[in-house]
């Protein structure tokens, strides 16, 4: 699981890596493929399961949808409330291993960067349709293990005893795909690395979109459940 107290010291060092250059264009692509993939719309209803610091919130409740954010860590939520204040949005504290809710109550349901600290997979996503209805969408970003990112994480967390990432169990588009009952799509972005300077990463970028490269730091996949 996305372990209570895990990251309850990091709202202010994550979002502000996202505000540096390369950060602001990890964003951009991560943004992209995740609304491509969920397609939030006017009216509905959105469990956002590990939703940090609201920085995917916010671009779901643009969208136009109402939005359940619910994160295990409290400073986590408290920060993505000052973001989304006066918007169609309730905050739960809640385990992705035990949600809160009743079955089939979202009409969709996604989940970003919280399943790598999620050792039962295919239970965090069970649950995650469970709470879906019936011909809903449910979509779950990862961080890739074909990416060489990942693997620079890996080197990271064994260096540093204290790394949030020496907890990270990171998944292939393929270990995703086995995640769900059903079949799905999976789709990767961020083909660059973090010492790319944005000019040269756009254009790989492009690249490995392009030639629909499996090798993206930022994994996304999606799912529909079935109407029975």
């Amino acid at each position: 699981m996305k372990g209570k107290g895990l990251f309850d010291a990091w709202p202010e060092m994550y979002d502000h890596w996202f505000k540096t250059p390369i950060g602001r264009l990890v964003k951009t692509y991560e943004s992209e493929l995740l609304m491509d993939l969920l397609r939030p719309g006017a009216g509905e209803t959105i469990l956002d399961a590990g939703c940090g610091t609201g920085m995917f919130t916010l671009d779901i409740l643009d969208a136009g949808s109402r939005v359940v954010a619910m994160d295990v860590s409290l400073p986590m939520l408290a920060r993505a409330g000052k973001k989304a204040a006066r918007r169609p949005i309730s905050f739960v504290a809640g385990d992705m291993m035990a949600l809160p809710f009743a079955d089939g109550t979202f009409d969709k349901v996604v989940s970003v960067t919280a399943l790598e600290f999620t050792e039962d997979g295919k239970g965090a996503v069970g649950e995650l349709f469970r709470v879906t209805k019936h011909q809903g969408r449910i979509v779950v970003a990862t961080l890739n293990s074909l990416s060489p990112w990942a693997a620079r994480r890996a080197a990271r967390a064994r260096k540093e005893p204290g790394s949030i990432f020496k907890r990270a169990i990171f998944r292939s588009p393929k270990e995703m795909a086995a995640m769900a009952p059903v079949e799905g799509v999976t789709r990767t972005a961020v083909h660059f690395q973090k010492d790319d300077q944005p000019k040269r990463a756009k254009k790989i970028e492009l690249e490995g979109r392009t030639r629909g490269l499996e090798t993206g730091a930022f994994l996304v996949a999606r799912w529909e459940r079935p109407d029975h």
